[in-house]
């Protein structure tokens, strides 16, 4: 933690290289900048944290709309085709072999089902797997472990922020109730 007079250019480095303060030794105006600073860090964090927990299961959604809604059986029977999360709009599927897929921040992609039956030599096995429903499935399941890695490296981070802060919280308290007391003594004595 540092304290409230740190300069722009401390402040943008790593969080690994951050300097560890003697709590006891700032002023409770200090400790409660340092406060502040860390209520805004959580709030921020926690609201990071329930966007990649909604992206991760946005992810999810998209793994079960191919797992249910893309085979050959399928194709020409009335669906409903998610708009929004909450919209649908009734429509038939009309190709069962393709599929497009949310790269994400507007990107879509169409991914091509690949007959079974092809029998592909080694040094095409990538390039022609890199058009199938299988591995839009493989994506999405990727970027839901890849989420669910980042959100268990934020929850480490936010317990630690929470820490963190309890301890400030702790201290200032100390620093104010002692501030009291010294003021009380003062008051009385005189």
């Amino acid at each position: 933690m540092a304290s409230s007079g740190t300069t722009g250019q401390q402040q943008k480095q790593p969080q690994q290289q951050s300097q560890t303060v003697d709590l006891a030794s700032l002023s409770a105006p200090q400790l409660a900048s340092v406060k502040k600073q860390l209520d805004d860090e959580l709030e921020h964090l926690t609201g990071s944290f329930a966007k990649l927990r909604a992206a991760q299961a946005k992810f999810r959604d998209c793994l079960a709309s191919i797992a249910t809604g893309v085979s050959p059986k399928v194709a020409g029977r009335r669906i409903l085709v998610p708009l929004t999360t909450s919209l649908y709009a009734p429509g038939t599927l009309a190709d069962a072999e393709h599929v497009i897929v949310d790269v994400g921040t507007g990107f879509y992609v169409e991914k091509v089902r690949a007959p079974a039956d092809i029998t592909r030599p080694p040094s095409l096995t990538r390039p022609l797997r890199a058009q199938t429903t299988k591995d839009a499935t493989a994506f999405y399941a990727a970027k839901v472990d890849d989420l669910g890695a980042n959100l268990k490296d934020l929850e480490q981070i936010v317990q630690g922020k929470s820490n963190n802060l309890r301890v400030v919280e702790d201290v200032l308290r100390q620093k104010v109730l002692s501030g009291n007391a010294a003021a009380e003594k003062s008051a009385a004595a005189a």
